[in-house]
């Protein structure tokens, strides 16, 4: 064979092999997905090996347009994620298809894994939370840290940080009235006080409002936060009572403040206004915030569902809505959702039942920060009570419910863009 036959041959094999294999394309549309949730944990496995990934907005069910490896290849195939080889024509004409102005898709480059770290009392089980159970099925690392890290600014070593079912009110939950005689409620009170007191405060509502109040700085910082369920509100709550007693005796020793309502600053808070307190120590309820006790939904016909935001021009909320469905199954939780007039102007409802008039999902910008609230326990589990079976996401790997909690996970990857809205 001449050298000119060498040349033209070579030109061939190299050129039909980057056509034929470029990049990897994990759909996440229904049809085409079997595991959504550790779909993100390739993808977060992919950001740490400080390759780049497309999230493909609105295409698909939010796709994900990975490097072609065999390693990623073979790490889809171990966690049983759905891929498809894409040639770089391939690929090429879909990321055309995305930028024309005429379809509501965008391209959103993930440049760098995200440090996470979950805000969780010692001892606490996976199984106890949504996101520390989703994170660890989707196999994405993180760490957990509680209120002596972040008093002493360890906060800063992370991007993301998200609040375990918290009550940073300082009234143990609310679970007084049923639980005051159970021997788990009993030492979580106890090991609370001495903790407390190591830190240097003579009650556990104070402690927990200066750790709200470093959560505060942290996230008006740039950091990313992220709570469920009773974390929500009772944050806010807590930062609006800052230099206000709202505890009954048998939360701290001593009666609260007269007339404790008036003197609440709604402009300290993160999303939520004009609430009123839960002044009973027997009710399992904070506040108005709450719509628990307000809800007249069966069970069957409990769905909420996403909005949905021009990805050009909104891509934050968009990345935060990406998901396989557009109407999401309900459940319970202290906090199951939120009175929709009791949420500021300048909150954004991804999430809403807009029969009942709540909001499920929420998300706002603080400083140089983002927050974003999410109401119930478990996506999963409707109804989840003290000492039920945990989860199996074996049995959801589709669950958009839990893709929620992903997209928030994911978010701070993203090469920033200026949002609109």
């Amino acid at each position: 064979m001449n050298l000119k036959n060498l040349l033209i041959l070579f030109f061939v094999v190299c050129f039909s092999h980057k056509a034929w294999a470029s990049y990897i394309l994990i759909p996440m549309d229904a049809e085409s997905q079997e595991n959504h949730l550790k779909a993100y944990g390739v993808t977060y496995w992919t950001l740490e090996r400080e390759l780049k990934v497309n999230w493909l907005l609105n295409y698909r069910g939010g796709s994900f347009l990975l490097p072609d490896a065999d390693i990623i290849r073979r790490e889809c195939q171990i966690r049983g994620v759905s891929f498809e080889v894409l040639s770089d024509v391939e690929a090429s004409q879909i990321l055309d298809e995305i930028s024309s102005p005429a379809v509501n898709q965008e391209t959103v480059v993930l440049e760098k894994a995200p440090k996470i770290a979950v805000y969780t009392p010692y001892g606490k089980q996976p199984w106890d939370d949504a996101v520390t159970m989703v994170l660890t099925y989707a196999e994405i690392p993180y760490e957990t840290i509680y209120d002596e890290e972040v008093l002493n600014d360890e906060l800063l070593l992370y991007d993301w940080l998200h609040l375990h079912h918290e009550d940073f009110t300082g009234q143990y939950g609310k679970f007084y009235r049923t639980y005051r005689s159970a021997a788990w409620y009993i030492e979580e009170k106890k090991s609370a006080e001495e903790l407390a007191t190591k830190l240097g405060f003579s009650k556990v509502s104070d402690a927990k409002l200066a750790v709200a109040l470093k959560i505060r700085d942290y996230v008006v910082g740039g950091g990313f936060m992220f709570a469920m369920c009773s974390a929500t509100d009772s944050f806010d709550i807590a930062l609006s009572a800052e230099n206000v007693d709202i505890c009954e005796p048998m939360f701290d020793g001593d009666g609260s403040d007269p007339g404790y309502q008036n003197k609440i600053d709604y402009s300290k808070t993160f999303a939520f206004k004009d609430f009123i307190l839960e002044r009973s120590p027997n009710v399992y309820e904070f506040s108005s915030i709450d719509m628990t006790r307000k809800r007249q939904i069966p069970f069957k016909t409990d769905y909420f569902s996403l909005m949905e935001y021009s990805a050009k021009w909104d891509p934050i909320p968009t990345m935060l809505t990406q998901n396989h469905t557009a109407l999401v199954k309900g459940f319970m939780g202290q906090t199951t959702s939120f009175t929709r007039d009791q949420i500021k102007s300048n909150v954004l409802v991804m999430g809403e039942n807009r029969t009942n008039g709540e909001a499920k999902y929420i998300h706002g910008i603080k400083g140089k920060g983002f927050f974003t609230f999410y109401g119930g326990h478990d996506p999963e589990d409707y109804t989840h009570r003290v000492g039920d079976p945990k989860t199996e996401l074996d049995l959801h790997p589709t669950s958009p419910g839990y893709r929620l909690i992903l997209n928030n996970v994911l978010f701070p990857a993203a090469k920033k863009k200026k949002q609109k809205t």
